[in-house]
Formats: C-alpha cells, sequence, structure tokens
C-alpha cells in the first residue's frame, strides 16, 4: 500500500495500461483493487481497448482523460487511492519520460500487436511509449499476453522481451483455491499478476501443499500444482 511520507508526498504510480485484446475485465478489478488498496494508478487505455469494451461488453469508455477517470469511479464505485487517465496517444504525457518516476508498468491484457511492437522497439502509442521507457530505465514491466496458441511469432518476442528484462505473466487460471464463481477466478488471476511487483492486493487463498487427510498416509504428491 502506499504510504504518505513525513512531507506529505505518495510514492511513485504504478502505471496500468490496457490494450485492444479480450479479457477487459481483468483491467476493471485490477483498477478496482489498486484504488482499494490506496494506490496511485496512471491508467492508459489503447484505442484498441476502448473498441474491445464496447464490441464485448457493450460499454462506451471515453477517451478524454477527465472524462474516463469519472467513467472508471463510477464503474469500480472506488473513491478511494488516486487515479489519473492519459489519452491512448497522449505522447507527452508523464509517463512517456524515463525522468517520471514509477514503480513499474503492467499491460493487463496484453495484445500480440502491442507485444510486437514493444518487441521491435516502436512506440505508435502511449502504451508502446511507457513500456519502451520502463525497458530502457530498467523498472519492473510486466506482460499479460491474453492469445492462444502462441505462434513462433510470439514466442520469439516474448522471448525477446524477457531478454530485455519484462516479466511474462500471462493470465492462466488455477483450480487449487477453489473458486467458486467466475469473479473468484477473475481475481485470482490479477492478483497474481500484480504477485509479481510486490503488490498486496485483495484476499486470495494461497497454495499451501495438499491437505492431510486425517487418518490417511502421507505420500509425496508426485503431480502438485504450480503455485
Amino acid at each position: 500500500m502506499v504510504r504518505a511520507s513525513s512531507n506529505g508526498s505518495r510514492s511513485a504510480p504504478v502505471v496500468l495500461a490496457v490494450s485492444g485484446a479480450s479479457a477487459q475485465p481483468l483491467a476493471q478489478r485490477a483498477l478496482q483493487l489498486l484504488l482499494e488498496a490506496d494506490e496511485a494508478v496512471e491508467l492508459v487505455t489503447s484505442r484498441g481497448a476502448i473498441g474491445v469494451w464496447q464490441a464485448e461488453l457493450g460499454l462506451r469508455v471515453p477517451s478524454e482523460p477527465e472524462a474516463q477517470e469519472a467513467f472508471w469511479r463510477e464503474r469500480t464505485g472506488v473513491s478511494s487511492g488516486q487515479l489519473r487517465c492519459h489519452r491512448w496517444n497522449d505522447q507527452a504525457a508523464g509517463i512517456a519520460s524515463g525522468s517520471f518516476k514509477t514503480r513499474g508498468m503492467v499491460i493487463l491484457p496484453a495484445s500480440m500487436g502491442t507485444v510486437g511492437r514493444i518487441a521491435s522497439g516502436v512506440a505508435l502509442d502511449l502504451v508502446e511509449r511507457a513500456a519502451d521507457v520502463h525497458l530502457k530505465e530498467g523498472r519492473p514491466l510486466v506482460i499479460c499476453p491474453r492469445e492462444t496458441p502462441w505462434s513462433l511469432v510470439h514466442l520469439r518476442n516474448l522471448t525477446a522481451l524477457a531478454e530485455a528484462g519484462a516479466r511474462i505473466a500471462p493470465p492462466v487460471p488455477a483450480w487449487y483455491h477453489q473458486p467458486q464463481s467466475i469473479d473468484d477466478m477473475v481475481d485470482f488471476l490479477v492478483i497474481r499478476v500484480f504477485d509479481v511487483l510486490g503488490f498486496e492486493l485483495g484476499n486470495l487463498r494461497r497454495w499451501q501443499g495438499p491437505p492431510h487427510q486425517p487418518g490417511s498416509p502421507e505420500a509425496p504428491c508426485l503431480d502438485a500444482p504450480s503455485p
């Protein structure tokens, strides 16, 4: 959680970028959990993401920053935290500069087009420019590709980004936490992504090993799920 320092300033924000891949509800839940944790968030939603919101969920996300902030505040129902929204193509924004301090950046979800352009050093919008900044500054960058199956081109692009310092965290579900609803699964995916940055978001039943049944012999589990 962000803490106020002795001079009243807050620690650096996290950049949450949303590209035009399916799985937009993951981005909304991530924003909601971050704000509930009183985090400072720099949000940039790509032009493609705005189109996906409308196509898949019938939602019109405003492109103007102030209108978009009001939209997300109302939709998440959270008034805490700090939120600053950016136009998808505003490459004069603070997060487009290496001198603007952040705690890291998460692209959730990440389209393979976005992945390919970042891997090639091409920045056509603010999502890609901010990612390029995080790579060059050596700051945490978490990329959550939402595509299946992955072609050899996808794999090579993701490998190039991993070699450049990015963490690749595809939203892969698990069942050891015994989800009872889609919302439970969404929370698992979002919280595990932000674990990479060391954030403590929401409540998650984490893997503690297989349950021991009284009276049953203890035996090594050869096929335990990966946490």
